[in-house]
């Protein structure tokens, strides 16, 4: 009886496995782990500061990817793994950098040069403009701009997360502390009295204002106007805006009287 022949599989020749090399790569694996979790940790907050931080990262391992795909060269796992913790090690020191850097300082109008009562021109930004079609960040500065036009001094924009509802600071010309709250509603959206309660509750305590201010694109509740009268407070609708960037109206601070010490 003949037995049929059976064929012997030849191996390729290739690495065999090496327990210590595979050991290294799954520590440095576990390093490279550890290390990119404080990194996106930090990274989480240095973007919430600084969102272009997150497009500069992006195009920085955009540009490492493409580079490394030009050289078309095989690297041991080993090697992998210790340059991504070197990367992840200088992304992480970036981020603290950048956490540790101030805040942008509030962005300062410059008073227009002059007496107040010689600026009779509005602001090149004013002259026929559409407030409802500006960014809430463009009404502030427009409404800042308008004040430093009639006079005002230290104008500061202050608008943004933690502002206690001051979004405009400066000193009118008679040195009265001036504070404004920009709204920047459409028509069916008006102002109404919880809008003015808050501000109410910090233009005077907190912000020490002297003189208190609302403006807005669109109009006010009763209720709203009625609270501010009681208050003190000097509301500014849509058609008011226009009139005074128009220079057809006076600024909203001339019209409240300054108290003089008993």
């Amino acid at each position: 009886m003949t037995m049929p022949e059976r064929r012997t599989r030849v191996l390729r020749p290739g690495r065999r496995f090496d327990l210590r090399s595979t050991a290294m790569f799954f520590g440095l694996l576990a390093t490279a782990l550890v290390t990119g979790g404080l990194a996106v940790r930090a990274l989480a907050g240095a973007v919430q500061q600084r969102p272009e931080w997150a497009v500069v990262l992006l195009c920085l391992v955009l540009a490492v990817a493409v580079a490394r795909g030009r050289r078309r060269r095989r690297l041991s796992a080993a090697r992998i793994a210790r340059q991504a913790g070197r990367a992840l090690a200088r992304g992480t020191s970036t981020a603290l950098d950048a956490l540790d850097s101030p805040p942008p300082a509030p962005l300062t109008i410059p008073a227009q040069a002059g007496p107040p009562d010689e600026v009779t021109s509005p602001l090149p930004v004013a002259q026929g403009i559409d407030h409802e079609a500006l960014t809430p960040d463009e009404f502030e500065a427009a409404t800042a701009e308008l004040c430093a036009r009639d006079g005002c001094t230290q104008v500061q924009v202050v608008g943004g997360a933690g502002d206690l509802g001051a979004d405009v600071t400066a000193l009118t010309p008679d040195g009265r502390r001036l504070v404004v709250q920009c709204k920047r509603y459409g028509e069916d959206n008006k102002v109404g009295s919880q809008d003015l309660q808050r501000f109410g509750g910090t233009c005077f305590t907190v912000h020490e204002a002297d003189v208190a201010v609302v403006v807005t694109t669109g109009e006010f509740t009763v209720p709203a106007l009625e609270y501010a009268e009681q208050c003190g407070i000097v509301c500014v609708d849509g058609d008011g805006l226009l009139a005074w960037s128009q220079g057809r109206a006076p600024a909203p601070w001339a019209g409240v009287v300054r108290e003089e010490p008993a």
